[in-house]
């Protein structure tokens, strides 16, 4: 059985990789990093894609690609996305465009493109990365939580949709994970203040996000569902 990880060069889709890659045959889609894939193809046995998944034909040739190598997928992560913190006045067109093509179009992108092979199966999971900005949102963060919150409607819709085909559609809303995505966009400070906010007292880590995508992905009968990755933190 095949599983397709979006983004899996950073620390989730890593640890995402690991996860699977001792079960299924891993396939990953990765826009730009060539060093990180060449890394996790000799590490886990994984092959790796490059793809603009912002492009519904670079999407789709990438997972025709993927179909061709391993036969039927039956398993598809959406973990690939970006983040940015700014007012919300300063906010371009460029930016808001950028935010919801990477987190929401090539989401779609890629799903589309898979979802056909598992329709004529009849069996598959989907597994969708949101955040808990997607559920609660977050100041100075409108264009990030907005995209976010869009994973979530879609994942409910397409749930509903799937279901009688046998595929299950579920959404991961991590809360503060230990990566290099926060401490890029976060002062040590604000993280330090952020898990005084957590009731567990610490942050996340992207293994803790993976064992909970994985469990998602190969639950029979849980479909529709957004589950918190996030401490307690709400």
């Amino acid at each position: 059985m095949a599983v397709i990880i979006t983004g899996g060069t950073g620390a989730v889709g890593g640890a995402l990789v690991k996860a699977f890659s001792a079960q299924y045959d891993v396939a990953v889609i990765y826009k730009s990093s060539d060093g990180k894939a060449k890394e996790l193809e000799k590490e886990y046995g994984c092959r790796c894609f490059k793809a603009d998944i912002t492009s519904a034909d670079s999407a789709k040739r990438a997972v025709e690609d993927i179909h061709k190598l391993y036969g039927k997928t039956e398993i598809l992560v959406n973990n690939a996305g970006i983040s940015q913190i700014r007012l919300f006045t300063d906010i371009t067109e460029e930016d808001w465009r950028n935010m919801l093509d990477v987190n929401l179009t090539g989401m779609f992108n890629v799903t589309q493109a898979a979802v056909k092979h598992m329709i004529s199966a009849k069996r598959g999971s989907i597994v969708n990365l949101s955040s808990v900005w997607g559920v609660h949102g977050a100041s100075c963060e409108v264009h990030y939580s907005a995209a976010k919150a869009g994973v979530i409607g879609f994942t409910k819709a397409l749930a509903k949709e799937l279901a009688p085909s046998g595929i299950t559609v579920n959404c991961v809303a991590p809360g503060v994970i230990d990566s290099p995505m926060n401490k890029n966009a976060l002062s040590a400070e604000e993280l330090a203040q952020l898990e005084k906010e957590i009731p567990l007292g610490r942050q996340g880590t992207p293994e803790e996000t993976a064992q909970c995508v994985k469990f998602l992905a190969e639950a029979k009968y849980i479909t529709g569902q957004v589950v918190g990755i996030d401490g307690g933190f709400y």
